[in-house]
């Protein structure tokens, strides 16, 4: 086969390539379709590269290989040589005409799972080293990798420092326990101490350690010192929950702010959500698109809905007002110091504001021990931010700056001070107002996506009992 350089389908196809026009190009992927007759195949072929095939057409008399074109199936993957002309037909402005093909490798139709058009979500997760071949899944993925590169193509042009925070932890950041031991101690023959408890010490880290459920704690601890910062990463949850918006591991955004309150965390919340939204519906309208017509009909429109709104702004204890004096019937009753569950969050959204909302001043009871407490000593300055269809997309807090109160609070839930004694500290050395805030990655992705389920925004999704891939 003549020495081409290989041309990406995307570039053939979304960009200016008049030039290339009555050239030989080259083009490799994987065939999604093949038809035709005994004088004409016309091959659709995808590289990943964009939702949409390019067309190939081979002139059977001329390519006189009857026996390779047979062995070009769906699944197959090619390797092409042709002249790039002008499309004939609709849906596109060009095609190849076919002179050579190389077979990289066929795919038995009879065993090829991905034959027809039309497979269930749920069975596309049993084949999740295959799904990413499907329309569906390449639209998802390419969204992800955009939504990947605007998180960090924002906190880049904001200032702030991308922190790698660790993986494995000694501390429960959440204080929710659930999480996923890490030992290389031998499971059939654990040591004991003499009180018949689990000897850590002889563990590889000579203490108990975990893998993390945010790397929010080591994250105040850079923004302590380089003022801004983010880390952005895998986080883990041993959660025995099978619902659908439930992953054991999952990818979290976390910024950190020194010298931010929560009105300037509230600022940064909604310029950075939108901010992301935008870049989406810029680079990735070819994605959400088949997304919209085949999963939601209204995805376009309530991203716009996100990013054409102002948030409103309000107190927990206002919305359970709101709440109270709705006349809505809810199935979780709504009185003043209860957790606010998905159906109030949609409500306050998509019925009474109608425009994305961030709620703060929780009760702190219910809220975890690194938010600052506010003067009236029954609220913390907590914030949750809130879409349409989704509900909650971002905690999080100014935390507590004052050494005494954090130490009462640590106390006051019963965390072990030996586990955060290094957090403690950064209060008594230089102290600073501080806020951040967490965002659940695949929490955005379904928005973004309007996938109805979370294992079907990540590759490989990890949940009880599945790891098969």
């Amino acid at each position: 086969m003549e020495q081409l350089k290989r041309q990406r389908i995307y570039d053939l196809l979304k960009t200016d390539s008049t030039d290339l026009l009555g050239k030989h190009i080259n083009v490799k992927g994987w065939v999604r379709t093949k038809r035709g007759n005994k004088n004409v195949a016309f091959i659709a072929l995808n590289d990943g590269s964009i939702i949409h095939n390019i067309q190939l057409v081979v002139d059977v008399q001329e390519f006189n290989d009857d026996e390779l074109l047979r062995k070009i199936t769906t699944g197959s993957c090619i390797s092409v040589i042709g002249k790039l002309v002008e499309s004939q037909g609709k849906g596109q402005n060009v095609e190849i005409i076919v002179s050579e093909i190389e077979l990289f490798g066929t795919a038995d139709p009879d065993t090829y799972p991905l034959q027809k058009k039309g497979h269930s979500l749920e069975f596309l997760r049993e084949i999740a080293h295959l799904r990413p071949r499907t329309n569906t899944f390449g639209a998802v993925f390419r969204i992800r990798h955009a939504l990947a590169f605007a998180i960090h193509k924002y906190f880049n042009d904001h200032g702030f420092y991308y922190l790698h925070t660790p993986i494995i932890t000694g501390s429960d950041a959440e204080g929710a326990g659930a999480m996923f031991h890490v030992t290389t101690m031998d499971l059939n023959n654990i040591p004991k101490t003499e009180e018949g408890k689990i000897d850590y010490e002889q563990d590889f880290f000579g203490k108990e350690t975990n893998l993390t459920v945010s790397g929010q704690l080591e994250g105040e601890l850079g923004a302590l010192a380089l003022s801004n910062i983010y880390t952005f990463g895998p986080t883990f949850r041993a959660e025995n929950s099978n619902t659908s918006r439930h992953l054991a591991e999952f990818w979290m955004i976390e910024p950190e702010m020194a010298f931010y309150d929560i009105h300037d965390n509230q600022d940064l919340a909604e310029d950075f959500l939108k901010y992301l939204i935008k870049y989406v519906l810029e680079n990735c309208n070819d994605d959400l698109e088949f997304l919209q017509k085949m999963y939601d009909n209204e995805l376009i429109e309530r991203l716009k809905f996100v990013t054409e709104n102002t948030f409103e702004r309000l107190s927990y204890t206002r919305a359970i007002e709101i709440l109270e004096q709705s006349g809505q019937k809810f199935e979780y009753h709504v009185k003043w110091g209860v957790d606010l569950q998905s159906e109030h969050e949609r409500y306050l959204v998509e019925k009474h504001f109608r425009k994305p909302v961030i709620l703060t001043d929780y009760p702190r009871e219910i809220k975890a021990f690194y938010m600052k407490v506010n003067d009236d000593g029954k609220t913390v300055r907590a914030m949750d931010v809130l879409f349409p269809k989704i509900g909650e997309i971002i905690g999080g807090s100014q935390r507590e700056e004052n050494y005494d109160t954090l130490l009462g609070r640590i106390r006051e839930m019963n965390i072990p001070e030996k586990d955060v004694w290094w957090y403690l500290e950064t209060r008594k050395f230089g102290t600073a107002p501080h806020s951040g805030f967490g965002l659940g990655f695949e929490r955005l992705m379904l928005f973004i996506t309007g996938m109805g389920n979370i294992r079907d925004v990540i590759p490989f999704p990890r949940t009880p009992q599945n790891a098969e891939f």
